[in-house]
């Protein structure tokens, strides 16, 4: 906190401070897309209020004879203790209704602030936010094939998903920068989400310290007051499946609740093998790990934004290896779904997951089979919506274009079905008549520009045009466009003053510690 007091004094005396905070967070760009999607779709629901009763009946009686364990945490077993928990080691036993009541204190929506306000997104309700890929090694173009992923790569998806209208999000790890030693390359990933976008970003979860140091950067970037009383970060928290918390997603945990920013707790479940092989058996384990991390949050900060999360898909019984796009995913995400609206809580689910190692065929099928579920469903907060490919071991660039596209389609999707007056389009039938063409309708001359959806990717030509054209097929057509986007882009407006206190703080809190690679 002194640091940051430090570093708001100095910039304000070069002419930055509050005021200029203020106006990079009230303009400064044009917001093509809705700063994230409002849905008016009903809800997919494959489970009855019964089934729910009887998930949540299993997931009462786990949570009270078997228990959670909170590992290498004696402060986090302290608060649960306190709290009237049954603490025996670190295993954590809680009585029926307890956790039940402690996230009472949880907003059910909240806003996650963005530098530019007019990409401030809102989490829960009816709202859906996409945030692409998160977490993969690799990173793969059609140009270079498969690699590690660089900073280059990283800055490169920054920019790229700043340009994608129907992405809301900068999300975090869009991929492993490993050119950058592991203890230090969390000051560049955040700066990055700062310098290159102006849409809401996620902070570092592998260290306390560094996430200490995402909240110190925010506080540079937004202002310290701001920060304490409103969420500008949003950060994944797993739970070590099945029924394990360990210290550093504690840690991290702890950090960000105190700091009032929003933690999404999120089970990591392979369906067969990190839990039963059941759908009902899996929601029940779901509903235990969110829910008590959840209620952590609320006893180490009451009011703290939290997302109760599951990332479930389910593995081949033949190799072990995951399996996604499948019908049994898709029971597993809407179940999830049901349980969240039961607790009170956003939701964050789905994606454009894939275990194709291309994007070809199967990546595109399976990809539109889980962002589908993902709108009916009515997930919050949706990370992984694009760029995902091989098992999320890879960001893929042409991938992450063609599922921006799919989330076009997600948009009018969610709009449902208008019946106005001039959707109804009695004035095109009284014209046109029986036999007749709607093409040179009023009408349509009207409402031609908006009337569908235009696919940026898609090749709806002749053959005979397309074959003229060189017969490229969807990936190659995405290679082309995010070079284009890449070539073409503007950075957002940052404030000079903050952009020398975020490069100042980051030079010195590395040059107090040698690198390392865990």
């Amino acid at each position: 906190m002194a640091d940051a007091s430090a570093t708001g004094t100095r910039r304000s005396g070069r002419g930055g401070g509050r005021s200029s905070r203020r106006q990079s967070r009230g303009g400064g760009g044009t917001v093509a897309a809705p700063a994230y999607l409002k849905r008016q779709i009903p809800l997919m629901e494959y489970i009855s209020e019964e089934g729910l009763d009887k998930i949540e009946a299993q997931a009462d009686r786990m949570l009270e004879e078997i228990g959670i364990e909170f590992r290498d945490d004696p402060e986090v077993l302290d608060i649960w203790k306190k709290a009237g928990a049954h603490v025996d080691g670190e295993r954590v036993r809680f009585p029926k209704g307890m956790l039940r009541e402690l996230i009472k204190t949880a907003p059910s929506e909240f806003t996650q602030h963005a530098r530019n306000s007019a990409r401030s997104v809102q989490i829960g309700g009816n709202n859906t936010v996409f945030a692409p890929v998160y977490g993969p090694p690799f990173v793969t173009d059609l140009d270079k094939g498969r690699r590690y992923g660089t900073i280059e790569d990283f800055n490169n998806f920054v920019k790229l998903v700043y340009m994608l209208p129907h992405l809301h999000h900068s999300g975090g790890t869009v991929c492993e920068p490993v050119d950058i030693a592991v203890n230090k390359r969390h000051f560049d990933m955040v700066y990055a989400h700062l310098k290159y976008s102006d849409k809401p970003f996620m902070g570092s979860v592998t260290a306390p310290e560094r996430a200490a140091d995402s909240v110190a950067m925010a506080r540079l970037a937004f202002g310290e007051e701001f920060v304490e009383n409103n969420c500008v970060m949003i950060q994944l928290i797993n739970a070590n499946s099945p029924l394990v918390f360990d210290d550093t997603m504690l840690g991290a945990m702890k950090v960000y609740a105190r700091a009032n920013q929003a933690c999404i707790v999120s089970p990591f479940i392979l369906a067969g093998a990190m839990s039963p092989v059941t759908v009902a058996g899996t929601l029940a384990q779901v509903y235990c790990e969110g829910l008590a991390g959840a209620a952590l949050t609320q006893l180490v900060r009451p009011g703290a934004p939290v997302v109760f999360g599951a990332f479930v898909s389910s593995i081949s019984m033949q190799s072990g290896a995951p399996t996604f796009g499948s019908p049994e995913g898709t029971l597993l995400l809407s179940g999830a779904a049901q349980i969240a609206r039961r607790l009170g809580l956003p939701f964050r689910s789905g994606g454009s997951f894939t275990a194709s190692k291309l994007p070809d065929a199967q990546a595109a099928q399976e990809a539109a089979h889980t962002i589908l579920a993902t709108t009916h469903a009515g997930v919050n907060f949706c990370l992984h919506s694009a760029g995902w490919l091989e098992g999320g071991l890879c960001s893929s660039y042409e991938k992450l274009l063609m599922d921006a596209d799919q989330l076009g389609m997600m948009h009018v999707l969610a709009k449902g079905v208008d019946v106005s007056d001039e959707a109804l389009a009695w004035d095109a039938f009284n014209e046109v008549g029986p036999g007749g063409h709607f093409l040179g309708a009023e009408h349509t001359q009207r409402n031609f520009e908006a009337a569908f959806y235009r696919s940026s990717i898609a090749d709806n030509n002749s053959f005979e045009q397309w074959d003229s054209e060189g017969r490229l097929d969807a990936a190659t057509r995405a290679n082309k466009q995010w070079k284009e986007m890449l070539a073409n882009y503007q950075p957002p407006a940052l404030d000079v003053a903050v952009d020398d206190a975020l490069k100042d703080f980051v030079a010195r809190r590395k040059s107090e510690f040698p690198d390392s690679n865990i």
